[in-house]
């Protein structure tokens, strides 16, 4: 984890850590690994892995250009089924007939691969089912496979040979070929007996992925081509190696759950270290490019210090004196709006009524408490509106320049400016002696 830490920021090391605790995955080189192929998005990693697990696509996965698949003809571990009672033990003749067997079955394969090579070019692929729905052919097998042989067996790669192929080499994991021929005792006998086994398929999940179809279907009879075989059942190993994904080992015709874990473990242990070596560059990969990313941004900044610390001093500049402008229209809008106040009491002193005589049936005597205290009494008469009030109180010397009138108990607002400004006193329940509140709305 030391040497993990020597290349990551704190926030991406702290990512690893939690990558590594919501997918189970013990190798943190791989963690790091995923992270950087999905741009350290956590949430976008997690899913992806459990994905694979679940047999779906990765967002990474494509039938557009998939990876070509070549075979590895040196390196390549083939293992081929002894014939029903053949015993090495048995005497020379049964040696013999195993070596004839397997060399008809090598002829075979390569003159009926010619042959059909020969027609297809003279005469046209008539007889090859049409690939028009690969993910379909895929899940048809899937179906078929569950209906006949029962839920057990291990994850089956829901998508495309294509889509599987660029999995296998973004994730830089092994990934099982599984070729189905229907009314073959052979691949009857492999899926209900091997496939469906227990320790095949914990080893399976754990270990590659494992994609499937039956050869009679348009994308199955394509990765017979591909993979020219004849011979069923067929599982083939594909792997990255190389930079090319390479098929690294091939199984033909029945074995039993033990014989396939060993074979597999063969292949795997044969080319793990190829994997392990195309992580490590792909890490390394990623890490120079982030390295040489950081040093230009630092190059970059360095270039750009000067002209940010100027852009700064002339920001700083302008916005003292943008501030300054702010303060000063401030300033100059109060001062108008002083001089428009003043202007407006010297109009609206001629709108107060006069006061009536106290002895006035008509009279309201009225005192105004005033927000620093004072106290103003005035007579006015009942048909007197509120807008009269208001006038009055906004003319007079200690009127604050914005305020509403309220009533005692029960506490009511005069609306003197809005719509019931026209409403008199008698209207409003202003009829004897009232003490009204002036309340500064600016304080």
């Amino acid at each position: 984890m030391d040497n993990l830490e020597m290349n990551l920021t704190e926030e991406q090391t702290e990512k690893v850590l939690q990558f590594q605790d919501l997918t189970g995955i013990e190798n943190v080189t791989l963690c790091r690994d995923v992270l950087q192929r999905h741009h350290w998005d956590l949430e976008v990693a997690v899913q992806d892995q459990l994905n694979i697990r679940e047999g779906r696509p990765t967002m990474f996965s494509s039938d557009h250009a998939p990876p070509n698949v070549v075979s590895d003809s040196v390196a390549q571990h083939v293992f081929h089924t002894p014939p029903a009672g053949y015993n090495p033990g048995n005497n020379s003749w049964s040696f013999i007939r195993y070596i004839a067997t397997v060399f008809f079955h090598f002829c075979y394969d390569t003159l009926t691969s010619l042959l059909g090579t020969t027609y297809r070019l003279m005469f046209g692929d008539t007889g090859r089912p049409a690939v028009t729905d690969p993910v379909g052919d895929v899940m048809r097998f899937v179906q078929q496979f569950e209906d006949t042989y029962g839920p057990i067996h291990p994850v089956f790669y829901q998508g495309s040979y294509g889509q599987a192929i660029s999995d296998a080499k973004q994730e830089l994991r092994f990934l099982l070929i599984y070729l189905h021929q229907d009314n073959n005792n052979n691949c009857t006998n492999f899926c209900r007996f091997t496939l469906s086994n227990e320790t095949v398929v914990q080893f399976i999940n754990s270990s590659m992925l494992f994609w499937s179809c039956n050869t009679s279907s348009g994308e199955g009879y394509r990765v017979v081509q591909s993979l020219q075989t004849h011979t069923y059942p067929l599982l083939a190993v594909i792997m990255l190696k190389d930079n090319r994904m390479t098929v690294v080992g091939r199984s033909e015709g029945f074995v039993d759950a033990v014989e396939l874990v060993r074979r597999l473990q063969t292949i795997i242990q044969a080319n793990e270290a190829a994997l392990v070596a195309a992580r490590a560059e792909r890490v390394e990969r990623s890490f120079n490019q982030t390295l040489r990313r950081q040093q230009d941004e630092a190059y970059e900044m360095s270039l750009r210090a000067d002209e940010a610390k100027e852009r700064r001093r002339r920001e700083e500049k302008e916005q003292r004196e943008e501030e300054e402008r702010l303060v000063r229209e401030a300033e100059e809008a109060e001062r108008q709006r002083k001089e428009e106040l003043q202007r407006q009491k010297i109009e609206l002193v001629a709108l107060v009524p006069r006061e009536p005589p106290a002895a006035d049936p008509q009279s309201v005597c009225v005192v105004f408490k005033m927000p620093n205290g004072t106290r103003l009494e005035r007579r006015f008469l009942q048909t007197h509106t509120l807008e009269d009030i208001f006038h009055f109180v906004f003319c007079h010397p200690q009127s604050p320049d914005e305020f509403e009138i309220t009533t005692n108990f029960p506490k009511r607002t005069l609306d003197c400016k809005g719509p019931s400004k026209t409403q008199t006193l008698n209207e409003w329940g202003l009829r004897k002696g009232e003490v009204l509140f002036v309340y500064d709305l600016e304080s």
